[in-house]
């Protein structure tokens, strides 16, 4: 008479262990695919890494230091435009809403999208970064030769004052770069975006 295989049959230990196996595999290549997305929610929410945030609209209280924010601007390469800040630094107070431009232009014969990518150094500074509205929200499109001025309205949070790591920190950059989006979504390029998505 044939033994079926059960919990003391030691021939049903190796099917399990491949099933849990297996199983342990699926999840980790689920994970993979959803750590990105998760890490750059992770960081808008937090500022970590220098990722800024995102806000409806400046706190009613104001802090009392005056903080240098300085302004870089870049163009990767493959995008043929020119990007430069129209103002290098401000001097601002934690909780006042700051309005500044940058203006880019596309310099070839042909119409082209760019999607800025940005980050906020020191990194610590990312979590007090608040952005009301940025160009960087959506994919920016210009035609040839073609040029744009765009807005940033931002405010430092004043809470930045209670941070231990923040109290020697007298300037912050905001950096930023403009990188030729896939082929794919070029054609499909949206228009400047009047504010952000909401708060994180």
């Amino acid at each position: 008479m044939k033994r079926e295989p059960g919990p003391n049959n030691p021939s049903s230990a190796p099917r399990k262990t491949a099933a849990a196996l297996g199983a342990l595999a699926l999840v980790m290549l689920a994970a993979s695919f959803a750590s990105v997305p998760l890490y750059r929610l992770f960081c808008a929410a937090t500022g970590y890494g220098g990722a800024t945030r995102t806000a409806e609209s400046a706190p009613p209280t104001r802090g009392l230091r005056l903080i240098s924010v300085r302004f870089d601007a870049n163009v990767a390469p493959g995008l043929d435009w020119r990007f430069t800040p129209e103002t290098a630094e401000v001097r601002v107070r934690p909780g006042e809403t700051v309005t500044v431009f940058f203006k880019a232009e596309n310099l070839s014969s042909h119409a082209s999208s760019g999607l800025a990518r940005f980050n906020v150094t020191p990194d610590q500074a990312g979590a007090w970064f608040d952005k009301i509205s940025c160009f960087c929200f959506t994919q920016q499109k210009l035609g040839p030769h073609e040029s744009a001025e765009w807005p940033v309205v931002f405010f430092l949070d004043p809470k930045l004052e209670q941070d231990e790591s923040m109290a020697s920190i007298e300037a912050i950059t905001l950096s930023y770069t403009f990188f030729a989006p896939p082929k794919a979504a070029d054609s499909g390029a949206a228009e400047i975006s009047p504010g952000p998505p909401g708060k994180s």
